[in-house]
């Protein structure tokens, strides 16, 4: 479940901003307190492995627990088959945080006195819930694996974030492997294993931008995609390669956009050794792809599905994972972005309202002025691992448009400035189940789409929640 730019509303609270620094001093005072921690549930039954094993800090892989995750979730060895252990496990993970929150957004707009609208600032405190993940995944027999996720939003609303079965080691080779059905597109800086959960912090802005007025949705590298994925990696992982082909319609079932338009997402990375700061990674991606912003009608009203008029639209960048010592890593994150003029002209999107449906490429003709949006981001995240329960982080994270979707728009119309602060402590983790302590604190301004007076609009949020699964 995505979490991309919110501006929700909340509450003050006089005591709220003494919470986090009185929430750290209470996390140092039981730190040396504290047990060896465990690997993942679901995993972790099965081979009996320490949470350190796979993850830098929970939910965040290590080199080690990428390498699990490339073998298809195998060791490779004979522990893997599902039958190793008694038929009537089932390796299942739920996961969910309730949490307390205070929500802050400067500008919302409303109903003034005089009968117009105006715009003032609202903010809140209250407690809540986040979504259900419910996780499993393995062997359906030696190198035949699988992953399923069904998962909800806070009302309780389902859909399958992903559900993928993939053949591994073809031919005996680490080079050929081959996965159907939806998946998480295949970055080695992973959003659905991103350690921030806050409301206006938990996704990354990259991963999800749309330019202000745009109507292309099918560029987004944190969706899970439905398609078809190869992947291969040397023996020690250190090389990895990956292309995967896949609808455009930003992982909606039932085709509802066009009728023939695809995806490409192209992905390579090489590891080495950097002496005693440990093994550092580089790669980049490149996605590049079609989808429609002409629709067949019927009374007027576009029909899902029947898409045609296919634009173009692309992104790439690069990413890397650098450690700076046993306890420190920074990652990078750059993408540079552009789309077909027909979309910023917020043509494409007929589902998610990001446009008016009635916008519908019929006559073949841009409107005056159009002209392809693009746009330059990137983000610096950086974890302080003090041991596998205790892990500082924060992010910072930028997005510029370098070319608007027509003139009259202000250069800087839908620029983002992100800023995340939080810790997770983890008093124990067991092979049965995890908890952890989250503190965090985010701010996010969006230049120009306050919804009144077309200025700046930011939000914040501070966030105290206890993440756990079973």
């Amino acid at each position: 479940m995505r979490m991309g730019m919110q501006f929700r509303v909340r509450g003050n609270s006089p005591w709220g901003r003494h919470l986090l620094p009185a929430a750290l001093i209470l996390v140092f005072l039981v730190l040396s307190a504290s047990q060896n921690a465990n690997a993942l549930p679901a995993f972790a039954r099965k081979y009996g492995l320490r949470c350190s094993a796979c993850h830098e800090s929970w939910p965040m892989l290590n080199y080690f627990g990428q390498k699990f995750k490339d073998n298809g979730y195998q060791l490779m060895n004979d522990h893997d088959a599902p039958i190793w252990q008694n038929a009537s496990y089932w390796p299942i993970t739920l996961r969910i945080t309730p949490f307390w929150s205070r929500e802050s957004t400067n500008k919302i707009a409303v109903d003034t006195a005089g009968g117009g609208t105006g715009e003032t600032r609202l903010t809140t405190t209250g407690f809540n819930l986040s979504g259900l993940d419910i996780l499993t995944g393995g062997t359906l027999e030696k190198n035949i694996t699988f992953l399923l996720v069904p998962s909800s939003d806070e009302t309780g609303a389902f859909h399958f974030e992903s559900a993928n079965v993939r053949f591994d080691n073809l031919l005996h080779s680490p080079w050929l492997n081959v996965k159907m059905g939806k998946f998480e597109l295949d970055s080695f800086i992973s959003e659905k294993r991103t350690l921030t959960l806050s409301g206006n912090g938990g996704g990354y802005q990259l991963f999800h931008f749309i330019p202000v007025g745009d109507g292309n949705i099918f560029g987004q590298l944190g969706d899970n995609q439905l398609g078809v994925e190869w992947m291969g990696h040397s023996y020690n992982d250190r090389t990895r390669l990956s292309a995967a082909v896949f609808s455009s319609t930003d992982g909606n079932v039932d085709l509802p956009y066009g009728q023939n338009s695809y995806t490409a997402f192209l992905a390579g990375s090489q590891a080495f050794g950097a002496g005693k700061l440990g093994v550092q990674r580089i790669g980049g991606y490149a996605m590049f792809g079609v989808a429609p912003t002409t629709y067949l009608t019927s009374a007027g009203v576009p029909i899902p599905g029947s898409g045609l008029g296919n634009q173009s639209f692309s992104r790439y960048g690069f990413e890397g994972l650098f450690y700076l010592g046993p306890k420190l890593d920074v990652q990078v994150f750059t993408q540079h972005g552009s789309d077909n003029a027909w979309f910023g002209a917020c043509y494409g999107d007929i589902i998610s309202g990001t446009c008016d449906p009635a916008n519908n490429n019929t006559t073949g003709i841009l409107p005056a002025g159009a002209r392809n949006p693009t746009w330059n981001g990137a983000f610096v995240e950086t974890h302080f691992v003090w041991n596998p329960q205790f892990t500082i982080f924060q992010r910072s994270e930028w997005v510029r448009m370098s070319q608007q979707a027509f003139a009259t728009n202000p250069s800087n119309l839908g620029d983002i400035d992100n800023y995340v602060f939080g810790y997770r402590y983890n008093p124990f983790m067991t092979s049965r189940a995890g908890f952890a302590f989250h503190n965090e604190y985010s701010w996010l301004r969006q230049r120009g789409t306050s919804p009144v007076t077309a200025t700046d609009l930011t939000g914040n949020s501070l966030m105290l929640g206890f993440d756990f699964d079973f």
